[in-house]
C-alpha cells in the first residue's frame, strides 16, 4: 500500500485521468473529491461491499420463471 501525506487542495493522480484531491479536514473526517471519467465507477467501500454482497447472492439464487399452461387448447 502506498501512503502519501497531502494538503487541503492539493491532488494526487492515478494515471493520467484519475485526480483525487483533499477538500477539508475537520475531526477525525476527511472530505475528498474524485476526479474521474464517467466510465470509472466509484464507490465508498461499504457500498461496493453490500454490492458485491447483493450480485452474489442474485447469482446464487433460483431464476422464477413464469407459469406456462402446455396442455390442450379448447377448440374453437
Amino acid at each position: 500500500m502506498l501512503i502519501l501525506s497531502r494538503k487541503i487542495n492539493e491532488k494526487i493522480m492515478i494515471g493520467d485521468d484519475i485526480s483525487i484531491s483533499l477538500i477539508e479536514i475537520r475531526g477525525d473526517q476527511v472530505r475528498i473529491g474524485i476526479d474521474a471519467p464517467k466510465t470509472v465507477k466509484v464507490f465508498r467501500n461499504e457500498v461496493f461491499d453490500a454490492i458485491k454482497a447483493e450480485n452474489k447472492a442474485a447469482s446464487e439464487s433460483l431464476p422464477v420463471f413464469p407459469q406456462f399452461d402446455f396442455g390442450q387448447r379448447d377448440p374453437l
